[in-house]
């Protein structure tokens, strides 16, 4: 082989390697592109979520408001009047429960976009992984492509010239591409530490701090709510009132750190038994109520037996159970009362045998 024809055949394979390469780095490039393009979809739409959630966050909220403002209408309105018919208390009533049942409404939607804000957080901060990743990738590859490239004539010159403008459009894309996702990472972190704000105040304004149940006010929406569901569907219904029996004589004795660890136990043990949607509401110290939708007596009354059993074999405290089944007309006040004055039937009798 003369002289010519070996630089000639290598200029050949310097030509098909170059091309080899350029053809490799657009097609890295268009993957790389698809794959950011996917990745922007799925931000824009998660972002376009987002905007509605908060938009209908601020929708609920003014309803919650006017609500609020119908309600204090209506309690002067009954306070005012003098000789309210039987069947305005009536329709009072059915008002406020109606009331009342869209307040929780709005709460529990709240509670449950927060959640779908944490999920779509986690999804973001993964797609920012991958795509970082990615660009790692990019780098290595402009890096190794720049080491394959040996100009060994004017066309190939040329060809390196536009891997060379390519490379650099790519890593500005990329660098552009990097600074978006470190803005949109920051504004998530800034509006996560708004939503865990605005979560532990909610919290804290309807929760109880110490063993998580309801405090009364959310607790009797609650109650409201789940009875409206129960008579939607087949009106069955139960309420039990529970009342922790020596509470004060552990108290006495081993302290109240010793007693508040008997209520987060009966707290704990009542929520492993029932559903999750079951509100348990902390009505007094050592008092709880329960709802219990889709339930009869006798099966409530078993469930409460085995509550009992664990809550003794913890903590050595008894609990003293009354039941009262929805009827037709009941309030959640009414039905409530009702099943107090039962509990006080049981905690006499167990007076009685201690």
């Amino acid at each position: 082989m003369n002289n010519d024809e070996r630089i000639g055949g290598e200029s050949a394979e310097a030509w098909t390697a170059d091309a080899g390469a350029q053809d490799a780095l657009r097609a890295d490039q268009t993957s790389a592109d698809l794959d950011q393009t996917a990745a922007d979809a799925d931000q824009t739409f998660s972002d376009a979520d987002h905007t509605t959630s908060e938009s209908d966050q601020a929708s609920a909220d003014r309803d919650q408001r006017a609500s609020d403002r119908d309600q204090a209408t209506a309690d002067r309105d009954q306070a005012a009047a003098l000789n309210m018919s039987a069947a305005d208390e009536l329709a009072f009533d059915a008002s406020r429960e109606d009331r009342a049942a869209g307040s929780f409404e709005r709460l529990v939607h709240r509670i449950k976009r927060a959640g779908t804000a944490r999920e779509r957080d986690i999804m973001a901060a993964e797609r920012d992984r991958v795509s970082r990743a990615r660009d790692e990738i990019g780098r290595s590859r402009d890096g190794r492509t720049t080491d394959l490239i040996r100009p060994a004539s004017e066309t190939e010159t040329d060809l390196i010239k536009q891997l060379e403008e390519l490379g650099a459009e790519a890593a500005a894309d990329r660098a552009r591409a990097a600074a978006d996702r470190e803005r949109a990472a920051r504004e998530r972190a800034d509006a996560a530490r708004e939503r865990t704000r605005l979560e532990a105040e909610l919290r804290s304004a309807h929760l109880d701090e110490l063993t998580g149940a309801y405090r009364r006010e959310m607790g009797r929406l609650a109650l409201s709510h789940e009875i409206a569901r129960a008579r939607r569907a087949d009106g069955r219904f139960v309420l039990a009132f529970v009342d922790v029996d020596r509470l004060k004589v552990v108290n006495d004795r081993e302290g109240h750190a010793a007693g508040d660890r008997v209520l987060q136990t009966v707290v704990r043990a009542i929520r492993t038994r029932l559903r999750s949607f079951d509100p348990i509401i902390r009505y007094g110290g050592d008092e709880f109520v329960c709802g219990l939708t889709g339930t009869d007596l006798a099966e409530a009354g078993r469930r409460f037996d085995s509550i009992g059993v664990a809550i003794e074999e913890d903590v050595h405290v008894g609990i003293s159970v009354g039941l009262a089944a929805l009827a037709e007309g009941d309030t959640a006040d009414q039905l409530t009362e009702r099943a107090d004055a039962a509990m006080l039937e049981v905690k006499a009798v167990h007076h009685l045998s201690q």
